[in-house]
């Protein structure tokens, strides 16, 4: 269809046609509008024209209609025909009241049907009716003609509406030359003004395909096709602007992506790309490689899960899409299965149009080795430091079996029977006493073992209980007391009981020493106690160790967890204690605060989340 064909067309076809059919329909408007005017017009000067001969006429024919002067009539008649009346007037008639013909200007016989065609009214001072005559059209004008108040006659006579049609057939050809020549130069000028419009908006649709297809390696010389400041060259100069911003964000993204693509490639340690959705690997660089020792296409699309870690504490950093997301110590797993202990830092991004994560890790297997060394030294210098108390501990087993080794030794020396009764119960005696010395030894060892960094639940009640079943004897023969208010029915805390059981033995260890330092200081009356206290506040564990001792200062609570830090004499301790208490209680999410304990001593107050 015309018109589907001009919506499909160009900005300048519709432009061009647009122009010119506004100019055609008010070319056209003007003409119908001109020519009824005009027609109104010329009919109504002929009407007139026509009334004012046939009253002329009328004036001077009332003497002979009077003595029906015939002969005078018809002079009368053709009279008024003369000069260039005579192409104006076809026609003329006079009847009587009766509406007799009494004269007439027609060399043929008169027509009877011009009688009855246009009627005069008695009460109208004239009547005009088109008539159709042969090979003409013929306004009859009918006036009357007056005596007085009396009529006594009428007079018709025809006037000519081809001299009109005419006159409108010339104006008709003068105006169509006129509206042609008008169109054509209008087509002309909507031509090149539609040129004018769409040239620079061509351009800019070339500009816009290049820059569709990543070239903005373009030049427009728009300057040289447009002069002024219009609306289409101030349109071109914002759309190169852009496109010049466009080019130069094109750049700076292609710099960042080749800098991070450097920083990825390059960087010191593993980095992933995850699916922020389903965690899947969507790419890794070389040192991810080297580190976990899984190639690169084995680490595209594995769940990032497959590589660790082998607790449930590196889970947390994919628990929230728009979260940025840190934590430390988390165990991972090699491809041959040996651990490794990683800080993992998870953003979310978006890399190559997806949601994404951006995993860094940093390989920190060498400082957790050293840590657990560290405090494994420390474990070995408290077991030496409560060396008298153990020795005490493990002595009274052996001398319960030593004294049974001796009675049943006399007693087959001196051959004497050994009542059944009295050998049953020294016998059960020494294997119930072996059997303390080996939980002695046993707690002790378990103790004393290296302990790795995995998590599991674990009860804060038992690792109190086991630790005092280790240092209880020594803390006893130092004539200090233990008070345990342990609630039963608290939640778990994922933790190692090993490292937990050490946090535990420091607190004790340095409430010990508080309270020996008072002691010393020649307070002793003052009673010497040790409590330990648990609860649960909501989701989070409670655990309180608080002394008798000598406290803590303000100043010496800013820097009591600072590795080497210590207010003891030289030779008695290095100041690590406290440092690894609170870097383990960290690494458990948890928090420790120092309070004012027994009698101005001090409180440490553990808060662990609760497992589950």
């Amino acid at each position: 269809m015309p018109l589907e064909k001009i919506k499909r067309s160009s900005l300048k076809n519709k432009i061009f046609f647009s122009i010119t059919l506004v100019i055609l329909l008010i070319s056209v408007l003007i003409a119908l509008f001109t020519r009824w005017v005009l027609i109104s017009s010329l009919t109504s000067e002929l009407k007139r024209r026509g009334l004012g001969i046939g009253q002329s006429i009328a004036e001077s024919c009332r003497g002979p209609i009077l003595t029906e002067d015939i002969p005078q009539l018809t002079s009368l008649l053709f009279d008024a025909r003369l000069g260039e009346r005579k192409l104006l007037i076809v026609y003329v008639y006079i009847q009587d009241k009766k509406d007799r013909v009494l004269a007439h200007t027609f060399t043929r016989p008169f027509p009877q049907g011009l009688i009855d065609a246009n009627p005069l009214p008695p009460d109208q001072p004239h009547a005009i009716r088109l008539l159709k005559m042969t090979g003409s059209s013929v306004y009859d004008v009918a006036i009357p003609v007056l005596e007085g108040i009396y009529r006594i006659g009428n007079v018709h006579l025809g006037v000519d509406k081809n001299h009109i049609d005419q006159l409108i057939g010339k104006l008709r050809t003068t105006f169509l030359g006129f509206v042609s020549t008008v169109t054509i130069i209008f087509f002309v000028i909507s031509h090149g003004l539609a040129r004018y419009i769409t040239r620079p908006i061509s351009q800019l649709t070339r500009v816009s395909d290049e820059i569709s297809r990543g070239n903005f390696n373009f030049s427009v010389p728009l300057e040289n096709r447009m002069s002024g400041e219009d609306e289409v060259r101030q349109l071109a100069s914002s759309f190169m602007n852009m496109a010049q911003r466009i080019k130069e964000s094109q750049v700076r993204l292609q710099e960042s992506e080749a800098k991070y693509r450097s920083l990825f490639n390059s960087g010191p340690n593993p980095i992933f790309a995850l699916d922020q959705n389903r965690h899947r690997i969507l790419d890794a660089n070389p040192r991810a490689e080297a580190v976990f020792g899984y190639s690169r296409e084995e680490l595209i699309g594995r769940p990032f899960s497959d590589l660790g870690p082998i607790d449930d504490s590196g889970q947390q950093c994919f628990g929230g899409k728009n979260e940025e997301v840190a934590i430390s110590k988390v165990q991972y797993a090699k491809k041959d299965g040996s651990p490794i202990h990683v800080n993992v830092h998870a953003i979310p991004a978006r890399y190559e149009s997806v949601d994404a994560l951006i995993v860094a890790t940093t390989d920190i297997s060498e400082m957790v080795e050293k840590d657990s060394q560290l405090i494994q030294a420390s474990k070995m210098t408290t077991l030496g430091e409560m060396s008298a108390g153990i020795a005490h501990e493990v002595n009274q087993p052996l001398n319960a079996i030593k004294m049974g080794s001796e009675f049943l030794e006399f007693m087959a020396q001196s051959g004497k029977k050994i009542p059944q009764a009295d050998l049953l119960h020294v016998v059960a005696e020494i294997s119930g006493q072996v059997d303390r010395a080996v939980a002695i030894i046993q707690r002790l060892r378990d103790f004393g073992r290296k302990s790795d960094f995995s998590k599991n639940q674990v009860q804060i009640n038992d690792c109190v209980r086991s630790v005092i079943e280790i240092i209880g004897r020594q803390l006893t023969l130092q004539n200090i007391r233990l008070d345990l208010e342990l609630s039963e029915g608290i939640a778990p805390v994922m933790a190692h009981n090993n490292r937990l059981e050490q946090v535990i033995f420091n607190l004790l260890t340095n409430a010990r020493d508080a309270i020996v330092q008072r002691q010393e200081s020649g307070d002793e009356d003052l009673d010497h106690c040790i409590r330990i206290s648990s609860g649960q506040d909501n989701r989070h564990v409670r655990l309180t160790v608080s002394d008798t001792g000598v406290g803590i200062s303000d100043t010496v609570k800013d820097r009591i967890f600072e590795a080497f830090f210590t207010t003891k004499q030289m030779g008695e301790g290095m100041g690590l204690g406290l440092s690894i208490t609170n870097e383990i209680v960290e690494d458990y999410g948890g928090t420790i605060r120092i309070g004012s304990g027994i009698h101005g001593g001090t409180a440490f107050v553990l808060t662990f989340p609760a497992a589950g």
